[in-house]
């Protein structure tokens, strides 16, 4: 693998209990990539803090991996160590004695629970307001990191602190949703910012209502979005609300296009589909073709929404959906 020659991921493999050369491709939603030079599952916040401390002392690449929504590894893969929060991260806990009134619960939920099974348990508790995330299938902490959202709502709307752990510093800790520096499809947390668990606020509602706001949200992404190998939505969109990153490539002339085993969806223009048994190299191809001819004929750079790891020309920490 390229970059391993000058970190010895034997002995850091034993030191974190770690497994070497460990594939990512399926650990993704785009289901292509190379391997990870040492994965290592975290199951608890004890051993979270024992591998940050090992880390924060370590000249190594890391990734954060929730379900791998927003990610795209390199062919070549990942010369670095990929750490993934275990079943402890994944707790929803509903605590609607927050507030004497009882029409607000504050729900506590943890960095790698999936999106969708979130909306629903809360939307079947009789909380609403987080029913947008059942069409998003990511984690949470990928979602705070990117500020995700969907159908007119976003991370930022719910969210009232998170728990941190910073990989380098070995801080652990609660900070405030209003020091995120949250925005539309970002925020300020560094790349070494791991978002153990959050907070949500939600609104006290009708399960029978929520049930068809959930039923109504799946079947228009079934409609209007592709299924398959994919990460979502490739591009922000320009204007939101007004703009999409979909119209522009559209009006480009790109729906269909090919570049070897990736291909701009013909459902949903702002989608890239990878084929089974793909490259990562030609996703990436396309991605860079795309947003160059919506540069050339626009006048506009798409920012993407997909975090790459693993290529020469991008940082080798991040925090993955």
């Amino acid at each position: 693998m390229v970059g391993e020659k000058s970190i010895d991921f034997d002995r850091l493999a034993a030191e974190l209990g770690g497994r070497r050369d460990h594939p990512l491709g399926d650990m993704t939603t785009y289901r292509v990539g190379g391997a990870a030079a040492v994965f290592v599952n975290v199951e608890s916040r004890a051993d979270l803090d024992r591998v940050a401390s090992v880390l924060s002392s370590a000249d190594v690449p890391v990734l954060v991996i929730g379900r791998g929504s927003n990610l795209l590894v390199s062919d070549r893969g990942f010369a670095g160590i990929v750490v993934q929060l275990g079943d402890f991260a994944a707790e929803c806990e509903i605590h609607p004695e927050t507030h004497s009134d009882g029409t607000t619960a504050v729900v506590t939920v943890g960095g790698s629970a999936a999106l969708p099974v979130v909306a629903r348990r809360t939307a079947a508790a009789g909380w609403t307001g987080f029913e947008w995330a059942v069409g998003v299938p990511g984690s949470v902490g990928g979602a705070v990191r990117m500020n995700a959202g969907g159908h007119g709502s976003d991370m930022a709307t719910n969210l009232v602190e998170v728990e941190l752990v910073n990989m380098r510093t070995g801080f652990h800790g609660w900070r405030s949703a209003d020091g995120l520096g949250l925005r539309f499809r970002g925020s300020d947390l560094t790349d070494h910012d791991v978002v153990v668990s959050a907070r949500l606020a939600l609104l006290r509602g009708d399960p029978d209502v929520s049930r068809r706001n959930l039923d109504e949200i799946v079947k228009w992404r079934r409609e209007h979005q592709p299924g398959g190998q994919n990460a979502g939505s490739v591009f922000v969109n320009p204007i939101p609300g007004e703009l999409s990153a979909g119209e522009l490539i559209d009006r480009a002339g790109l729906r269909g296009l090919r570049i070897g085993s990736a291909e701009v969806s013909t459902k949903h223009a702002n989608f890239i589909q990878a084929d089974d048994g793909g490259r990562a190299d030609d996703v990436r191809a396309l991605i860079d073709h795309v947003r160059g001819e919506v540069q050339r004929c626009f006048d506009i750079v798409l920012r993407s929404e997909i975090r790459l790891v693993g290529f020469d020309d991008v940082g080798p920490t991040v925090q993955a959906g």
